[in-house]
């Protein structure tokens, strides 16, 4: 369910810290999902093009309870930073790091891995190559990453589409110029609840709102869509975009 805001709310204007993890968790990431799948597949031809441990530094923006893009980084990256600004989201992500994952997580990691036989043995293993980060986007430093990874983000934090727009610039400025970008987007998705909680900012897009962002900003873009996944609670949206690029060269 989705409710009218007279005005445009941004990402300060909500409580992160008391994210929801339980119930976000509960109604997404306790299965594979086939969207799950389809992210997964995609997200897993992007890691492959680099060479086991080939990339020294690489970031998942906004992590969030969703361990499975940190999986998918662990066969090409040696150090991934979670970046993540919410209390609730961090805890998570600690505990997950510092007393082993939820079983829910090990189906997710056996996919991956039969993707990529390049991963850690364990997913236990893979997490440790995961760096938790404490803070918001607006202080990532410019250049630092050979990759980043964002993933249902940028327009699920805002109302504002020029809040959604900076997200982004932060997102492919975070990489050295021809570093390369991943991504994912719920499509067309409203301001949403999860569970019976509060309405969550977002901003709906599509293909051409994302080729507007991207193209003036980034090399190579390509962007493919899933279905809308119909296992998943109503959220509003109509699909998921896929998104990878790279920064342009200096």
């Amino acid at each position: 369910m989705t409710e009218r805001h007279t005005a445009v709310r941004r990402n300060r204007d909500a409580d992160w810290d008391a994210w929801p993890v339980a119930a976000y968790l509960a109604e997404n990431y306790r299965r594979i999902h086939p969207c799950d799948r389809g992210v997964i597949h995609h997200h897993s031809v992007f890691y492959r093009q680099f060479r086991p441990g080939s990339l020294a530094r690489t970031l998942e923006l906004g992590a969030g309870p969703n361990l499975y893009p940190l999986m998918l980084a662990a066969g090409a990256s040696r150090h991934i930073d979670a970046l993540e600004p919410g209390a609730a989201g961090l805890a998570y992500l600690r505990d997950q790091l510092a007393h082993g994952p939820d079983d829910s997580w090990q189906s997710f990691y056996a996919l991956c891995r039969a993707l990529d036989p390049s991963l850690p043995a364990t997913l236990a293993e893979a997490l440790t190559r995961v760096h938790v980060l404490p803070g918001h986007a607006d202080c990532l430093p410019e250049g630092r990453y050979d990759a980043a990874s964002m993933n249902f983000v940028a327009e699920s934090v805002t109302e504002d589409r020029a809040e959604f727009t900076a997200l982004c610039d932060t997102f492919v400025r975070a990489v050295r110029p021809g570093g390369a970008l991943v991504a994912s987007f719920m499509e067309h998705m409203p301001s949403y609840r999860i569970g019976t909680g509060p309405v969550w900012p977002a901003c709906p897009v599509d293909e051409a709102a994302l080729r507007a962002v991207f193209t003036p900003r980034t090399t190579g873009l390509r962007i493919s869509r899933l279905a809308k996944d119909r296992t998943l609670p109503e959220y509003g949206d109509t699909g998921i975009l896929l998104l990878t690029a790279r920064r342009p060269a200096a």
